[in-house]
């Protein structure tokens, strides 16, 4: 029996038509939660004896049965039965016989599939989490490793001023810990169960929606049918979460890739992490962190997708919205992936000490320092500003930097500055002299990294040892 062709419907639908409307090859991942959904519902209209508890039994029996099979991968789909919840119930029917049918009581694929998919991504941004942790973990274990290291730091790519190589790893991890908070926000607007609104208006049975929704284990039910089966915000907010935190991965993945450049040397990415040339023997290429670099934009379209079909909608339900499944289960498994991959990388790369060190202290980047040591003079920081900036250029014309200068060179040049302040231009002294809360000096960073371990902490994270 076809299980979900409706005796409205005369004529066989035509294969092709099958193909193209059918969601089971894609939301056959749905099936376990599409069972535990079942069994509270069952579980609930025994208690609100709208079926007796024999039936319920009876139902919840061969729903377990249809777990297990599903688990050992016995179970397969069916494209007959369209979607998952179809054939849940069409092999329902094969274990238990006509007594599956009372499952659908009280009950729509609307607001079925609704249930489905908020079980499924309260797992899902449990598993995401943790999978954040990890990276913030392994960023603050980069920080701890490379504490010493003081690199140029850059504005508009070009070399500012010098900071710890740490201060620059844990503003990741700060991006890292708001992608975490939002996740954790958004977990609130999605534990609310639909079931009990059925295809948009409510059910004349005398059920409990409070009650499944306990069963399940969910906080809230919707407090409107027609919202309940149409709402997609959940799904859309996360497409929007996991964006931005693309966003933030392929910044990262963007400086590994130019850090581990000849060009800049700073880094050597693990060759567990990188790939060769297919003609170039020589070749080391970053392809993990491209490639992260490269999903984000995968994820960003997924979210610009699904708003562009929920965009013109009519309430209350549409088949336009199972475009939702495939968008919202490519960008789980791509998350999945990404985190898994990017703490890895990070963990295992190498940072060129030598190379950065050499790089150090040949690029201006004590300019502002300078400035600012005039203006404690008396000078205003506009007139210190122009005067290092002449400076920089003359020097910048011979090929030299600050510690090549001659202390008569530079009373020729600019009799104002006192070539003693030029030796208290090292990096070093630079970082240290950064002592605000949210500044590069070391004694800040090591507060900082002693706060991220304990908010790891605060969060169930469990150090290895």
């Amino acid at each position: 029996m076809d299980m979900a062709r409706s005796p409205r419907l005369q004529a066989q639908l035509d294969q092709q038509a099958a193909h193209f409307t059918a969601s089971v090859f894609f939301d056959w991942r749905l099936l376990p939660y599409d069972v535990r959904g079942s069994i509270a519902h069952v579980t609930m209209l025994a208690e609100q004896q709208i079926v007796t508890p024999e039936a319920a039994e009876k139902i919840i029996a061969g729903l377990e049965q249809i777990r297990q099979e599903w688990e050992s991968g016995q179970l397969t789909p069916r494209l007959e039965w369209e979607d998952v919840h179809m054939n849940v119930e069409g092999r329902l029917a094969e274990i238990i016989g006509p007594v599956s049918g009372m499952l659908h009581t009280a009950r729509s694929r609307n607001d079925q599939v609704a249930l489905d998919m908020h079980l499924y991504m309260l797992d899902v941004g449990e598993q995401l989490k943790w999978g954040l942790l990890d990276v913030i973990h392994a960023l603050l274990e980069r920080a701890s490793a490379d504490f010493d290291v003081i690199i140029p730091g850059y504005t508009h790519m070009q070399a500012a001023q010098p900071v710890l190589l740490s201060h620059h790893w844990l503003a990741y991890k700060s991006m890292f810990i708001r992608d975490f908070e939002r996740l954790s926000q958004w977990r609130e607007r999605t534990n609310y169960s639909p079931l009990g609104a059925g295809a948009l208006s409510g059910t004349p049975y005398p059920t409990n929606p409070g009650r499944t929704a306990e069963l399940l284990g969910l906080g809230h039910v919707y407090d409107n049918s027609i919202d309940a089966v149409s709402d997609r915000d959940f799904l859309l907010e996360f497409l929007s979460w996991a964006s931005l935190t693309m966003v933030h991965m392929s910044r990262l993945a963007e400086e590994l890739v130019l850090w581990s450049s000849q060009e800049f040397g700073y880094v050597r990415i693990s060759d567990a992490y990188s790939t060769g040339s297919s003609i170039m023997p020589q070749k080391r290429n970053p392809d993990v962190a491209e490639l992260t670099r490269g999903k984000a934009g995968r994820v960003i379209g997924r979210l610009q997708g699904l708003l562009t079909t929920m965009k013109g909608l009519p309430l209350a339900y549409d088949s336009d919205m199972q475009e939702d499944k495939e968008a919202v289960f490519d960008v789980v498994d791509t998350m999945n992936s990404v985190l898994i991959v990017v703490s890895g990388m990070l963990r295992t790369l190498t940072v060129n000490r030598d190379r950065i060190a050499k790089r150090l202290g040949n690029d201006f980047t004590a300019a502002t320092d300078l400035a600012d040591m005039l203006v404690k003079s008396g000078m205003t920081f506009r007139e210190a500003h122009h005067l290092v900036g002449h400076v920089v250029s003359a020097l910048e014309s011979v090929g030299k930097g600050f510690q090549d200068v001659d202390a008569n060179w530079l009373k020729t040049v600019a009799p104002q500055i006192n070539p003693e302040w030029l030796k208290q231009l090292s990096p070093e002294n630079l970082v240290e002299k950064r002592q605000q809360p949210m500044g590069t000096a070391p004694k800040r960073v090591k507060e900082h990294i002693v706060a991220t371990q304990k908010w790891l902490a605060d969060q169930g994270y469990r150090f290895s040892s």
